[in-house]
């Protein structure tokens, strides 16, 4: 079991940011479009954590992260989760991380280049856990830092110092320190 933790992209943040799309950190997690190179490399049985995007004036926090429980095409994963399908919401933004339409073809609202690469090993997770409530946010935004810093035995004062632009690598050991990290975290606020 190895993982990776990654940032999402600028300005994505579930309370002052933009939508984020993807990943889907619901009752079934997903790791659709983005990130294909974490897609592709990680298998079955492995983990993915993300970290909210760089807001001005708002400190980042792990948002979540999932074990992966299978890999499957984008045209399979259309069939199996509608909810997830690209569309927009009634503010404009997009939603939804499945980039293909009723067809298999790229889906209108995806602008993004290789799409015949980002259709595949569209990643369905388990075990998800995920800070969602305000009072977990605030204390996630608050120990994120420092945590990474003991989990991965780095020094830095910003989240892209420890993780760096394209995410590093987890252990089997740091996975199970962030997780239970994560778990202490949800519990604290409780």
């Amino acid at each position: 079991m190895v993982g990776k933790i990654f940032i999402t992209r600028s300005g994505y943040d579930p309370q002052v940011g933009k939508h984020i799309k993807d990943p889907y950190l619901g009752p079934r997690p997903t790791l659709g479009a983005c990130r294909p190179d974490v897609r592709r490399l990680l298998q079955v049985g492995d983990h993915i954590f993300v970290i909210s995007g760089r807001v001005p004036d708002v400190n980042q926090f792990v948002m979540g992260g999932f074990e992966i429980a299978s890999k499957i095409p984008a045209t399979e994963a259309y069939h199996a989760f509608p909810e997830l399908r690209l569309r927009r919401l009634k503010d404009g933004q997009l939603t939804g991380n499945i980039i293909v339409n009723s067809r298999g073809e790229q889906h209108a609202l995806d602008d993004h280049d290789s799409f015949g690469e980002r259709i595949k090993n569209y990643v369905v997770g388990t075990n998800l856990i995920s800070v969602t409530r305000p009072e977990e946010i605030a204390e996630g935004r608050r120990q994120t830092v420092e945590a990474l810093c003991d989990i991965l035995h780095k020094t830095g004062k910003t989240l892209v110092e420890l993780v760096g632009r394209w995410g590093t690598k987890l252990t089997e050991e740091q996975i199970i320190q962030l997780r239970d990290w994560m778990k202490a975290l949800k519990v604290s606020v409780n």
